[in-house]
């Protein structure tokens, strides 16, 4: 069996989706779509930067969106590549998924998209957090170093991305973050890596992004995928519209389980991976969750 997975943020980088666009009509096609529909030019950003504002949130996310779907254009367009029995996006890319699996239309997929990042950059305003990756720890002390470290803040901080065995993200207010840093690497952390956000992406602190982006959610239609698609925050398959809206929302605030998702399809026997987008992160961590699935993407 075979899975689409589509990357989120931190996948991006210059020049991505350059590849698809120069090979595949039907990839410039998209890039065209999503110019015309954002106002501006989403292809020279893609391509040419600057990097501050590919990397600000609400240019981010639609770039990553606009690239993984005009990736997977060009592989349809170019035959030969198997067709999914699942998706799965990472946090992001969940809604390229939704997409893929035409439970959204592209376009309101994409205002959708663009919509999140500026209410999480609002959000992130408003409530300035800070996220870690912590390496070499287990779910389970993680978790109890973010109640402790809470506790004595008297402030937020969660498990974000339990991205693969070894490797979890950490997400809440900057001093609580850091406390429980602190905590972890006393409890044997081989590293705890500040990263380079002013957004606490799924925690607490954006609710605010949350209530807005369901108001938005709530003026598109959605229809049942046409593939399975795995949630990112209960790892098993989003079988109605209800279950996608509550997703949707309890993403923002709830954790990836990325590591379960993926084990919940080594489990139904998907033995390949395709990654749809920007990078190879998705890849990488498959690799430290089972070694055995066979990892491609558009070449």
């Amino acid at each position: 069996m075979i899975a689409y997975l589509f990357p989120g943020q931190g996948s991006h980088s210059i020049g991505m989706g350059l590849l698809a666009h120069e090979r595949s009509p039907a990839a410039r096609d998209v890039f065209s779509q999503a110019n015309e529909i954002l106002g501006f030019d989403m292809t020279e950003l893609c391509f040419s930067g600057p990097k501050e504002e590919l990397t600000d949130t609400s240019n981010q996310q639609p770039a990553l969106f606009v690239v993984s779907l005009a990736t997977l254009a060009a592989m349809r367009e170019a035959g030969g590549y198997p067709s999914p029995n699942f998706m799965a996006g990472h946090s992001l890319g969940e809604l390229s998924a939704l997409v893929a699996a035409n439970a959204i239309m592209f376009e309101d997929g994409l205002r959708l998209v663009r919509q999140r990042g500026q209410l999480m950059k609002a959000a992130g305003d408003q409530f300035p957090g800070g996220m870690a990756a912590i390496l070499a720890l287990s779910v389970e002390q993680v978790s109890q170093a973010c109640e402790q470290a809470a506790e004595e803040t008297g402030s937020v901080v969660q498990l974000a991305n339990d991205n693969c065995p070894g490797q979890i993200v950490i997400s809440g207010d900057k001093s609580a973050v850091g406390r429980a840093g602190e905590i972890l690497q006393e409890m044997g952390a081989r590293k705890v890596v500040p990263l380079p956000i002013t957004i606490a992406a799924h925690s607490p602190l954006m609710a605010g992004a949350s209530e807005g982006f369901m108001a938005a959610l709530s003026e598109i239609n959605i229809s049942q995928p046409s593939v399975p698609i795995i949630g990112n925050t209960t790892a098993t398959p989003l079988s109605t519209v209800d279950e996608i809206k509550a997703e949707l929302k309890a993403q923002l605030t709830g954790a990836v389980r990325w590591t379960e998702s993926m084990q919940f399809l080594d489990a139904q026997g998907v033995s390949e991976i395709y990654e749809v987008g920007s990078g190879d992160v998705l890849q990488a961590l498959m690799k430290r969750i089972n070694r055995k699935t066979a990892r491609k993407q558009f070449a």
